[in-house]
């Protein structure tokens, strides 16, 4: 990685650091120990060598030639932390730009985990989406969502979701073969995610981690596409949309974010939500007013609370619910239906027999004709 050259910034670079190596000298173990310990490297080698100052190093560097990076004031309150065991440390950075209101960045690397949340918020005149990747790694599995989660309602808003997605779903599919759909995904969280999105699960495994770097670098490099031609809008009103919008973004992710738990583990709750209010999702304070509750109402416990859960509603979504073209599957599924209601009515009929179960029909036809018949004699 290039090195900085002034000595405002040099504080602010990424250091690649070599990855953990444990003392291997054994000495004389019982058999039980043994296999514990090789467990134990085993696990540890596969952490180690997965470290995502790499992505870091890359987005800087990207961003550097793209644009005019400066420190964010916050750079001064949130660089790193110690973990409340010591075990941990949590690494930030945060600059902005023109056209960027906070392109900011935390890793954590330990023996067991490594984590990395990098995200890049674009200012309210413009509508571009957000550029987001939450990675979390241990020795059994990664959990990845990376994705340019939209400013606007993509499955409402077909202008929005086509200006800035219909020419990026060769790239989202692509990604979408090598790195398969994670289970299921919550109709709440789905609002904020595009069709592009890449929410997956793997084993470790020094292919996957590649492909994953590649796409952290084709979607960070897609962001910049959009939002290099992009004009900053001067209708007030369109501005005041785009703030409360990402204002609404963050205000979800600073409550349901799932990485809290992790975080207050670490640093303790009340470290851990200053963290995600003043620093993860800054901007809480500053777009907008409105809380929680006042967006997402349905959350509304008896006492006044918000309710822990993830999802109200219930629903989740198992598969990729958007199809190759980028349209959102149900939404079809309730235009096939509506198309179906507003058929005459013998065409109607014709559609449902066709979908009727032979066999059943048969038997239905054979009990309609015995019962005319016992009427007749």
């Amino acid at each position: 990685m290039e090195s900085c050259t002034t000595s405002s910034l040099r504080s602010f670079c990424v250091t690649l650091k070599p990855p953990v190596v444990l003392n291997t000298s054994v000495g004389v173990f019982s058999s039980t120990h043994s296999c514990w310990w090789r467990r134990r490297k085993r696990a540890s080698f596969h952490v180690s060598a997965i470290s995502y100052k790499k992505f870091i190093g890359f987005a800087l560097n990207e961003a550097k030639r793209q644009t005019h990076l400066v420190p964010s004031p916050l750079q001064e309150q949130f660089n790193s932390m110690i973990s409340m065991d010591g075990k941990a440390e949590l690494q930030m950075l945060s600059f902005q730009a023109p056209k960027i209101r906070l392109l900011r960045s935390m890793s954590i690397e330990t023996e067991v985990m490594q984590v990395l949340d990098f995200a890049i918020f674009p200012e309210s005149e413009f509508d571009v989406p957000i550029f987001c990747a939450n990675c979390f790694s241990t020795s059994s599995t990664n959990i990845v969502v990376l994705d340019l989660n939209p400013l606007h309602d993509v499955i409402s808003r077909r202008d929005y979701k086509d200006r800035y997605y219909k020419s990026l779903m060769p790239l989202g599919l692509k990604y979408a073969e090598l790195l398969p759909w994670g289970g299921k995904l919550t109709s709440e969280s789905l609002k904020f995610f595009s069709p592009i999105v890449l929410w997956t699960r793997f084993s470790p495994s020094q292919d996957r981690f590649d492909i994953l770097y590649s796409a952290f670098m084709d979607y960070y490099k897609a962001w910049f596409e959009l939002i290099k031609p992009a004009v900053g809008e001067t209708d007030a009103s369109q501005i005041m949309s785009n703030r409360e919008a990402q204002h609404r973004y963050l205000t979800w992710r600073a409550e349901k974010d799932p990485g809290h738990g992790m975080l207050t583990k670490l640093i303790g709750e009340r470290s851990s939500k200053e963290l995600l209010r003043n620093f993860l999702f800054n901007g809480i304070n500053e777009l907008g007013s409105r809380t929680f509750l006042d967006y997402f109402p349905e959350y509304r416990c008896e006492d006044g609370t918000i309710n822990e859960k993830r999802s109200i509603i219930g629903k989740s979504f198992e598969n990729r619910p958007w199809d190759t073209r980028g349209e959102f599957i149900e939404t079809q599924n309730l235009k096939n239906a509506a198309r179906t209601e507003t058929k005459r009515p013998e065409e109607r009929s014709d559609l449902t027999t066709k979908n009727r179960n032979p066999r059943k029909n048969r038997m239905k036809n054979t009990m309609e004709l015995r019962r005319r018949c016992l009427r007749r004699s």
